[in-house]
C-alpha cells in the first residue's frame, strides 16, 4: 500500500496539482521537501537501520518554469473551440520555453556530485538529474536517517522525516523519487509468474478449453442445466484482429494506422516478443504481418544497485507486453509500434520509461496498461507524472492509460476509488466493456464489463461472485478537469467530495476488456512439456487501452493529423453527435469451460456462468456518462470522422 498523500487540489485548468507546494524552512539553510516522509515510517514500525553502505539510486525532478502557463497552453492546443486548437510545440519549443533551465541543471548536478554521488545522464527535457551513491551519503545529502519499516506485509526503506534540500535548489526541486521505497509496486493485473529478469523463463502456460464459440453465439450449451431458465452460448475462443477491426468500423476507411507511431511502455522486455507477435499475425491476421521495419524497443537496464521488493515479476510482464502489441497492431496494422520497457516495474522506473517518450517525441501515441491500486500515491511521483504527462499535451502526444481491472476498488482498499495513474487529468482513462460480436462481424451489443462468476457443482450452479471489471470512479486526488464540466453528472463528480467540491471521474471512453468476451492472443509459455509458443483468450482494460490506442492510430492516418489530448474533443461529441455509442447495461451471460489445471483435461474441466455487467456493484452501466465506461465506445467511421 502507498502512504497517504493529503495534497492540497486546486481548482486550476483541469482540477491537477499547479506549481511547487510551499517548503517548510529548515535548520542550517535548508528547507523541507513537503510529503516526502511516508506516515508508515514511525518508530513503532521500525525493524532496522539501513546499512549505510548499501547503494541506491533516486532521481531529483526539476520543476519547469511557469506550469501554470504550460497548463493554458496545453488547453488551448487541445480544445477545439480555441483559436490555437492543434498548435502543438516541437520538443525544442517545450524545453526552451518551460524547461528547467542549464543553470538550474548545473546546480543540482555540482549539489549531488559534491555528496558524493555518482551522476547520471539528465533527459534532453532536463526532467531531472539522477544520482546513485550509498545509503550514508544519502543520508547527509538529504539531512535524514534511513531505515527499514514493515508495513503491509513488506519491509521498506525510508527515511525517518521529510527530506530537506540546500534553500537555494528548494523552489527549483519538484521532488525526489527513489530515496524511499514507499510506491507500491506497478503490475498488470491479468498476468501472473514469478523470477527475476536475469533469469526469469516464460510464464507458465494457459490454455482456453473447449467447447467455445468462434463469434458471440456460435455454441449453445444444452448439456447442462439452464441458468434462471436459459441455456447460455459459450464464451468466444477469442476474437480475432479481423473481428475487433469489423466491429469497432476501423476496416471500412481504407486507413490503417500508417504514418503514426504507437509507443507501449512496460516493465522489462520479452525475450520472444517479436516472434511470438510476428507468429501471431500470420497465424491469425496474414493480410496484415508484423514487419520487422515496424516493430522497435528501446529497454532499460535492470539496476544493479537496487534492493528488493524494486524486483518484480518479469514473466507477468511478458505476457502483458505480449497483448499490448499484438492487440496494438491488430487495430492498426500499418502503424509502427515502439515498445520502452522499463528497467523495474516501481514508478519512478516506468516515468522514465514515459518521459523517454515524451522527452523525445518519440511516438504520437502512447499505451499504458498498468497502474496502482487507488490512488493512495506519494506526493511527488503524482507532481512528477504530471509534469511528463502535461508536456505530451503540448506536443499532440495522446497518453492512453488502462483504468483497471477491479471496478472501484471497494474489494481490495474497503472504499470506492478509481485507479491512478488513470485518475490524472492530462491522460485519457480507457475503461472496459463486454462485447458480443456477431458471425458478420458486427456487434451484436456492447455492455459494460463487471463480470460475476457462478460455479456449477453437482448440478447446480452456485452463488454469483463479483471476479474483475472496468475501473472506475471519482477521484480524491484530482478535481474535476476543464472537459468534464457539464457532461459528467454531479451526481458522479461529487462522490467521494465534501461540500459543492468536484472531482475527476474515470473512465473517460472504453473498449473491449472483459476476459469473457476477449481477444485472442499467442505468446511463448512454459508448458509441462516444454517451453512454446501457444495461443489463449485474454482480457482487463490492458486490452483494451491498446484496442483504443490503434482505433486512435487509424484516426491519425484517416484524418492525416495527429489528434494528440484527445479528451475535449470527445467530451464535446457527446452532445452533437452520436460518434460514440453510449454504452447501456444488457442482461447477458455466458457458459465458460476452464481446464483445471489451466492446460489440459487431466486434472478435469470447471464449468461455470460468466455474468456480463453484474450489478452487484457501486459503479453502474447507466445511459449516459458512467464510472464504468465513460462516455461510451467508439461508433465506427462516424468517430473517425469526428473526432
Amino acid at each position: 500500500m502507498r502512504r497517504s498523500s493529503t495534497l492540497l487540489l486546486s481548482l486550476a485548468v483541469v482540477g491537477g496539482l499547479t506549481g511547487t507546494l510551499p517548503a517548510t524552512a529548515s535548520a542550517q539553510g535548508r528547507q523541507d521537501i513537503p510529503q516526502s516522509h511516508p506516515l508508515w515510517a514511525n518508530a513503532q514500525a521500525k525493524v532496522a537501520d539501513t546499512a549505510p553502505a548499501s547503494k541506491l539510486s533516486f532521481r531529483v525532478y526539476l520543476n519547469q518554469r511557469d506550469n501554470a502557463g504550460a497548463e493554458a497552453l496545453a488547453q488551448a492546443v487541445s480544445d477545439p473551440d480555441s483559436k490555437t486548437y492543434r498548435q502543438y510545440l516541437s520538443t525544442d519549443q517545450v524545453r526552451d520555453r518551460f524547461a528547467a533551465s542549464d543553470a538550474t541543471v548545473n546546480a543540482v548536478k555540482a549539489w549531488l556530485a559534491g555528496s558524493g554521488f555518482s551522476i547520471g545522464d539528465v533527459p534532453s527535457n532536463r526532467a531531472y538529474v539522477e544520482a546513485t551513491g550509498t545509503a550514508d551519503q544519502t543520508q547527509n545529502a538529504f539531512g535524514v536517517k534511513l531505515g527499514k519499516y514493515r508495513v503491509k506485509g513488506q519491509t521498506l526503506r525510508a527515511a525517518d522525516k521529510n527530506l530537506s534540500v540546500p534553500a537555494n535548489l528548494a523552489a527549483d526541486v519538484l521532488g525526489v523519487v527513489g530515496v524511499d521505497q514507499a510506491t507500491n509496486l506497478f503490475k498488470p493485473d491479468h498476468a501472473t509468474g514469478s523470477g527475476t529478469p536475469s533469469d526469469v523463463a516464460p510464464g507458465p502456460g494457459f490454455r482456453n478449453a473447449r467447447p467455445c464459440s468462434a463469434y458471440y453465439g456460435e455454441k449453445i450449451d444444452t448439456t447442462d442445466p439452464a441458468y434462471n431458465g436459459q441455456h447460455l452460448p459459450y464464451a468466444p475462443c477469442g476474437y480475432t484482429p479481423a473481428q475487433l477491426r469489423s466491429a469497432y468500423g476501423v476496416d471500412q476507411v481504407g486507413a490503417d494506422g500508417k504514418g503514426t507511431t504507437i509507443a507501449i511502455v512496460d516493465a522489462f522486455a520479452s525475450p520472444t516478443i517479436y516472434s511470438d507477435a510476428s507468429t501471431y499475425a500470420k497465424k491469425n491476421d496474414p493480410q496484415h504481418p508484423l514487419k520487422q521495419s515496424q516493430f522497435s524497443q528501446h529497454v532499460f537496464p535492470v539496476n544493479p544497485v537496487l534492493e528488493p521488493p524494486d524486483q518484480c515479476d518479469a514473466a507477468g510482464w511478458y505476457g502483458e507486453e505480449t497483448l499490448d502489441v499484438e492487440a496494438a497492431h491488430g487495430l492498426a496494422p500499418g502503424a509502427n509500434i515502439l515498445y520502452v520497457g522499463g528497467s523495474d516495474c516501481q514508478d519512478n522506473s516506468l516515468d522514465e520509461a514515459l518521459n523517454y517518450v515524451i522527452a523525445g517525441h518519440k511516438a504520437d501515441i502512447v499505451s499504458n496498461s498498468y497502474g496502482d491500486t487507488g490512488e493512495d500515491i506519494p506526493a511527488d511521483e503524482v507532481k512528477v507524472f504530471n509534469q511528463i504527462s502535461l508536456q505530451a499535451v503540448l506536443e499532440g502526444i495522446g497518453v492512453y492509460f488502462s483504468s483497471g481491472d477491479n471496478g472501484d476498488e471497494v474489494a481490495r482498499l474497503g472504499t470506492p476509488s478509481p485507479d491512478y495513474s488513470a485518475s490524472a487529468p492530462w491522460i485519457t482513462a480507457v475503461g472496459g466493456t463486454s462485447i458480443a460480436i456477431g458471425k458478420d462481424g458486427k456487434r451484436i451489443f456492447e455492455t459494460g464489463w463487471e463480470t460475476s462468476k457462478s460455479v456449477l457443482t453437482n448440478g447446480v450452479y452456485g452463488p454469483a461472485n463479483y471476479t474483475s471489471g472496468s475501473g472506475g470512479g471519482t477521484s480524491r486526488l484530482f478535481a474535476q478537469p476543464f472537459y468534464q464540466k457539464g457532461v459528467v453528472p454531479d451526481a458522479l463528480a461529487k462522490k467521494n467530495q465534501t461540500g459543492n467540491t468536484k472531482g475527476r471521474v474515470v473512465p473517460d471512453i472504453s473498449a473491449v476488456g472483459d476476459p469473457n468476451t476477449g481477444f485472442l492472443v499467442g505468446q511463448t509459455q512454459t508448458f509441462p512439456d516444454g517451453v512454446y509458443y501457444d495461443q489463449y483468450r485474454i482480457g482487463g482494460t490492458s486490452l483494451a487501452s491498446p484496442v483504443f490506442a490503434g482505433i486512435m492510430a487509424v484516426a491519425d492516418s484517416f484524418d492525416h493529423f495527429h489528434h494528440g489530448f484527445i479528451n475535449p474533443v470527445i467530451y464535446k461529441l457527446t452532445s452533437r453527435t452520436s460518434a460514440i455509442s453510449d454504452v447501456k447495461h444488457v442482461n447477458a451471460a455466458v457458459e465458460r469451460v476452464d481446464y483445471a489445471n489451466s492446460t489440459d483435461a487431466s486434472n478435469g474441466l470447471l464449468t461455470s456462468v460468466r455474468t456480463l455487467d453484474y450489478q452487484g456493484l457501486t459503479i453502474h452501466t447507466t445511459p449516459g456518462y458512467d464510472d464504468v465506461t465513460g462516455l461510451g465506445s467508439p461508433n465506427g467511421l462516424l468517430f473517425l470522422l469526428l473526432v
